[in-house]
């Protein structure tokens, strides 16, 4: 003989007005984070396919900012093709010499600054300009462990997509020269009253060794310590040779 036990009305889960389990409305909550961070996480992937197209214009994060704390920018997009060789060269050969050999990611100089954090020295600087790219275009501003330890696969990726030209282009259009100037051909203008593609190799050296502190540095008016050192950058940029054949 089969016996059906009845539970009583009383010992079923608590409902709340709406009809749901309280329970149960946190799991679809946390389901509903769960995709928006899986959509958050895939959008960088999604938005390089769609930079690697020739004529698409990214905006950065920090133009991004300015636009929303209504502070504006300027940013005059110039194709590669415009822009002056003494610009590529001094921009290569100050922020990332092996810009043209590495896939996004300069390995060696990465693993120095492993062995200088497990040393407990101050770690130095190892972004390439490919990493510099995706931070400014994906990530946020300032310094932290796990903002870097994301800049590595989307470098990867963002190097594998795209050319080592279109990488250049868009970080030359993007790169911050000083408050609300952004792009080489803002910065041209701004600083030297000249277009990009105009700018001689002392000019270009200047710009070149601004880029680590463009709110601190002023390639119009440089201080003898930032002389000297585009006078160093200028005389690299001069004997680049291979270091950027992928640019020219």
């Amino acid at each position: 003989m089969v016996r059906e036990e009845i539970v009583p009305s009383d010992s079923r889960p608590a409902r709340s007005r709406g009809g749901r389990a309280p329970r149960g409305r946190a799991a679809v909550w946390l389901r509903r984070l769960a995709i928006a961070a899986v959509v958050v996480a895939a959008l960088p992937f999604a938005l390089t396919l769609l930079y690697a197209v020739p004529g698409v214009r990214p905006v950065s994060v920090p133009m991004a900012v300015d636009l929303v704390t209504l502070q504006g920018y300027d940013r005059r997009w110039t194709p590669l093709g415009e822009i002056s060789p003494n610009v590529t060269r001094a921009v290569t050969m100050s922020e990332d010499g092996q810009f043209c050999f590495h896939s996004g990611i300069d390995w060696g100089e990465m693993s120095g600054v492993i062995d200088d954090a497990l040393s407990g020295v101050s770690p130095r600087g190892a972004s390439t300009i490919t990493m510099q790219t995706v931070k400014n275009l994906y990530l946020w501003l300032g310094r932290s462990y796990i903002r870097k330890a994301l800049e590595l696969p989307l470098a990867v990726y963002f190097d594998l997509v795209l050319s080592k030209r279109r990488i250049m282009e868009i970080y030359l259009n993007i790169a911050e020269w000083g408050p609300g100037i952004y792009g080489i051909e803002a910065a041209a203008r701004h600083y030297f009253g000249r277009r990009a593609r105009d700018l001689t190799p002392r000019q270009a050296a200047l710009l070149a060794v601004t880029l680590p502190d463009p709110t601190g540095r002023n390639p119009a008016r440089p201080s003898p310590g930032l002389s000297r050192l585009a006078v160093t950058v200028q005389a690299r940029a001069e004997k680049a040779g291979g270091y950027v054949d992928c640019l020219e």
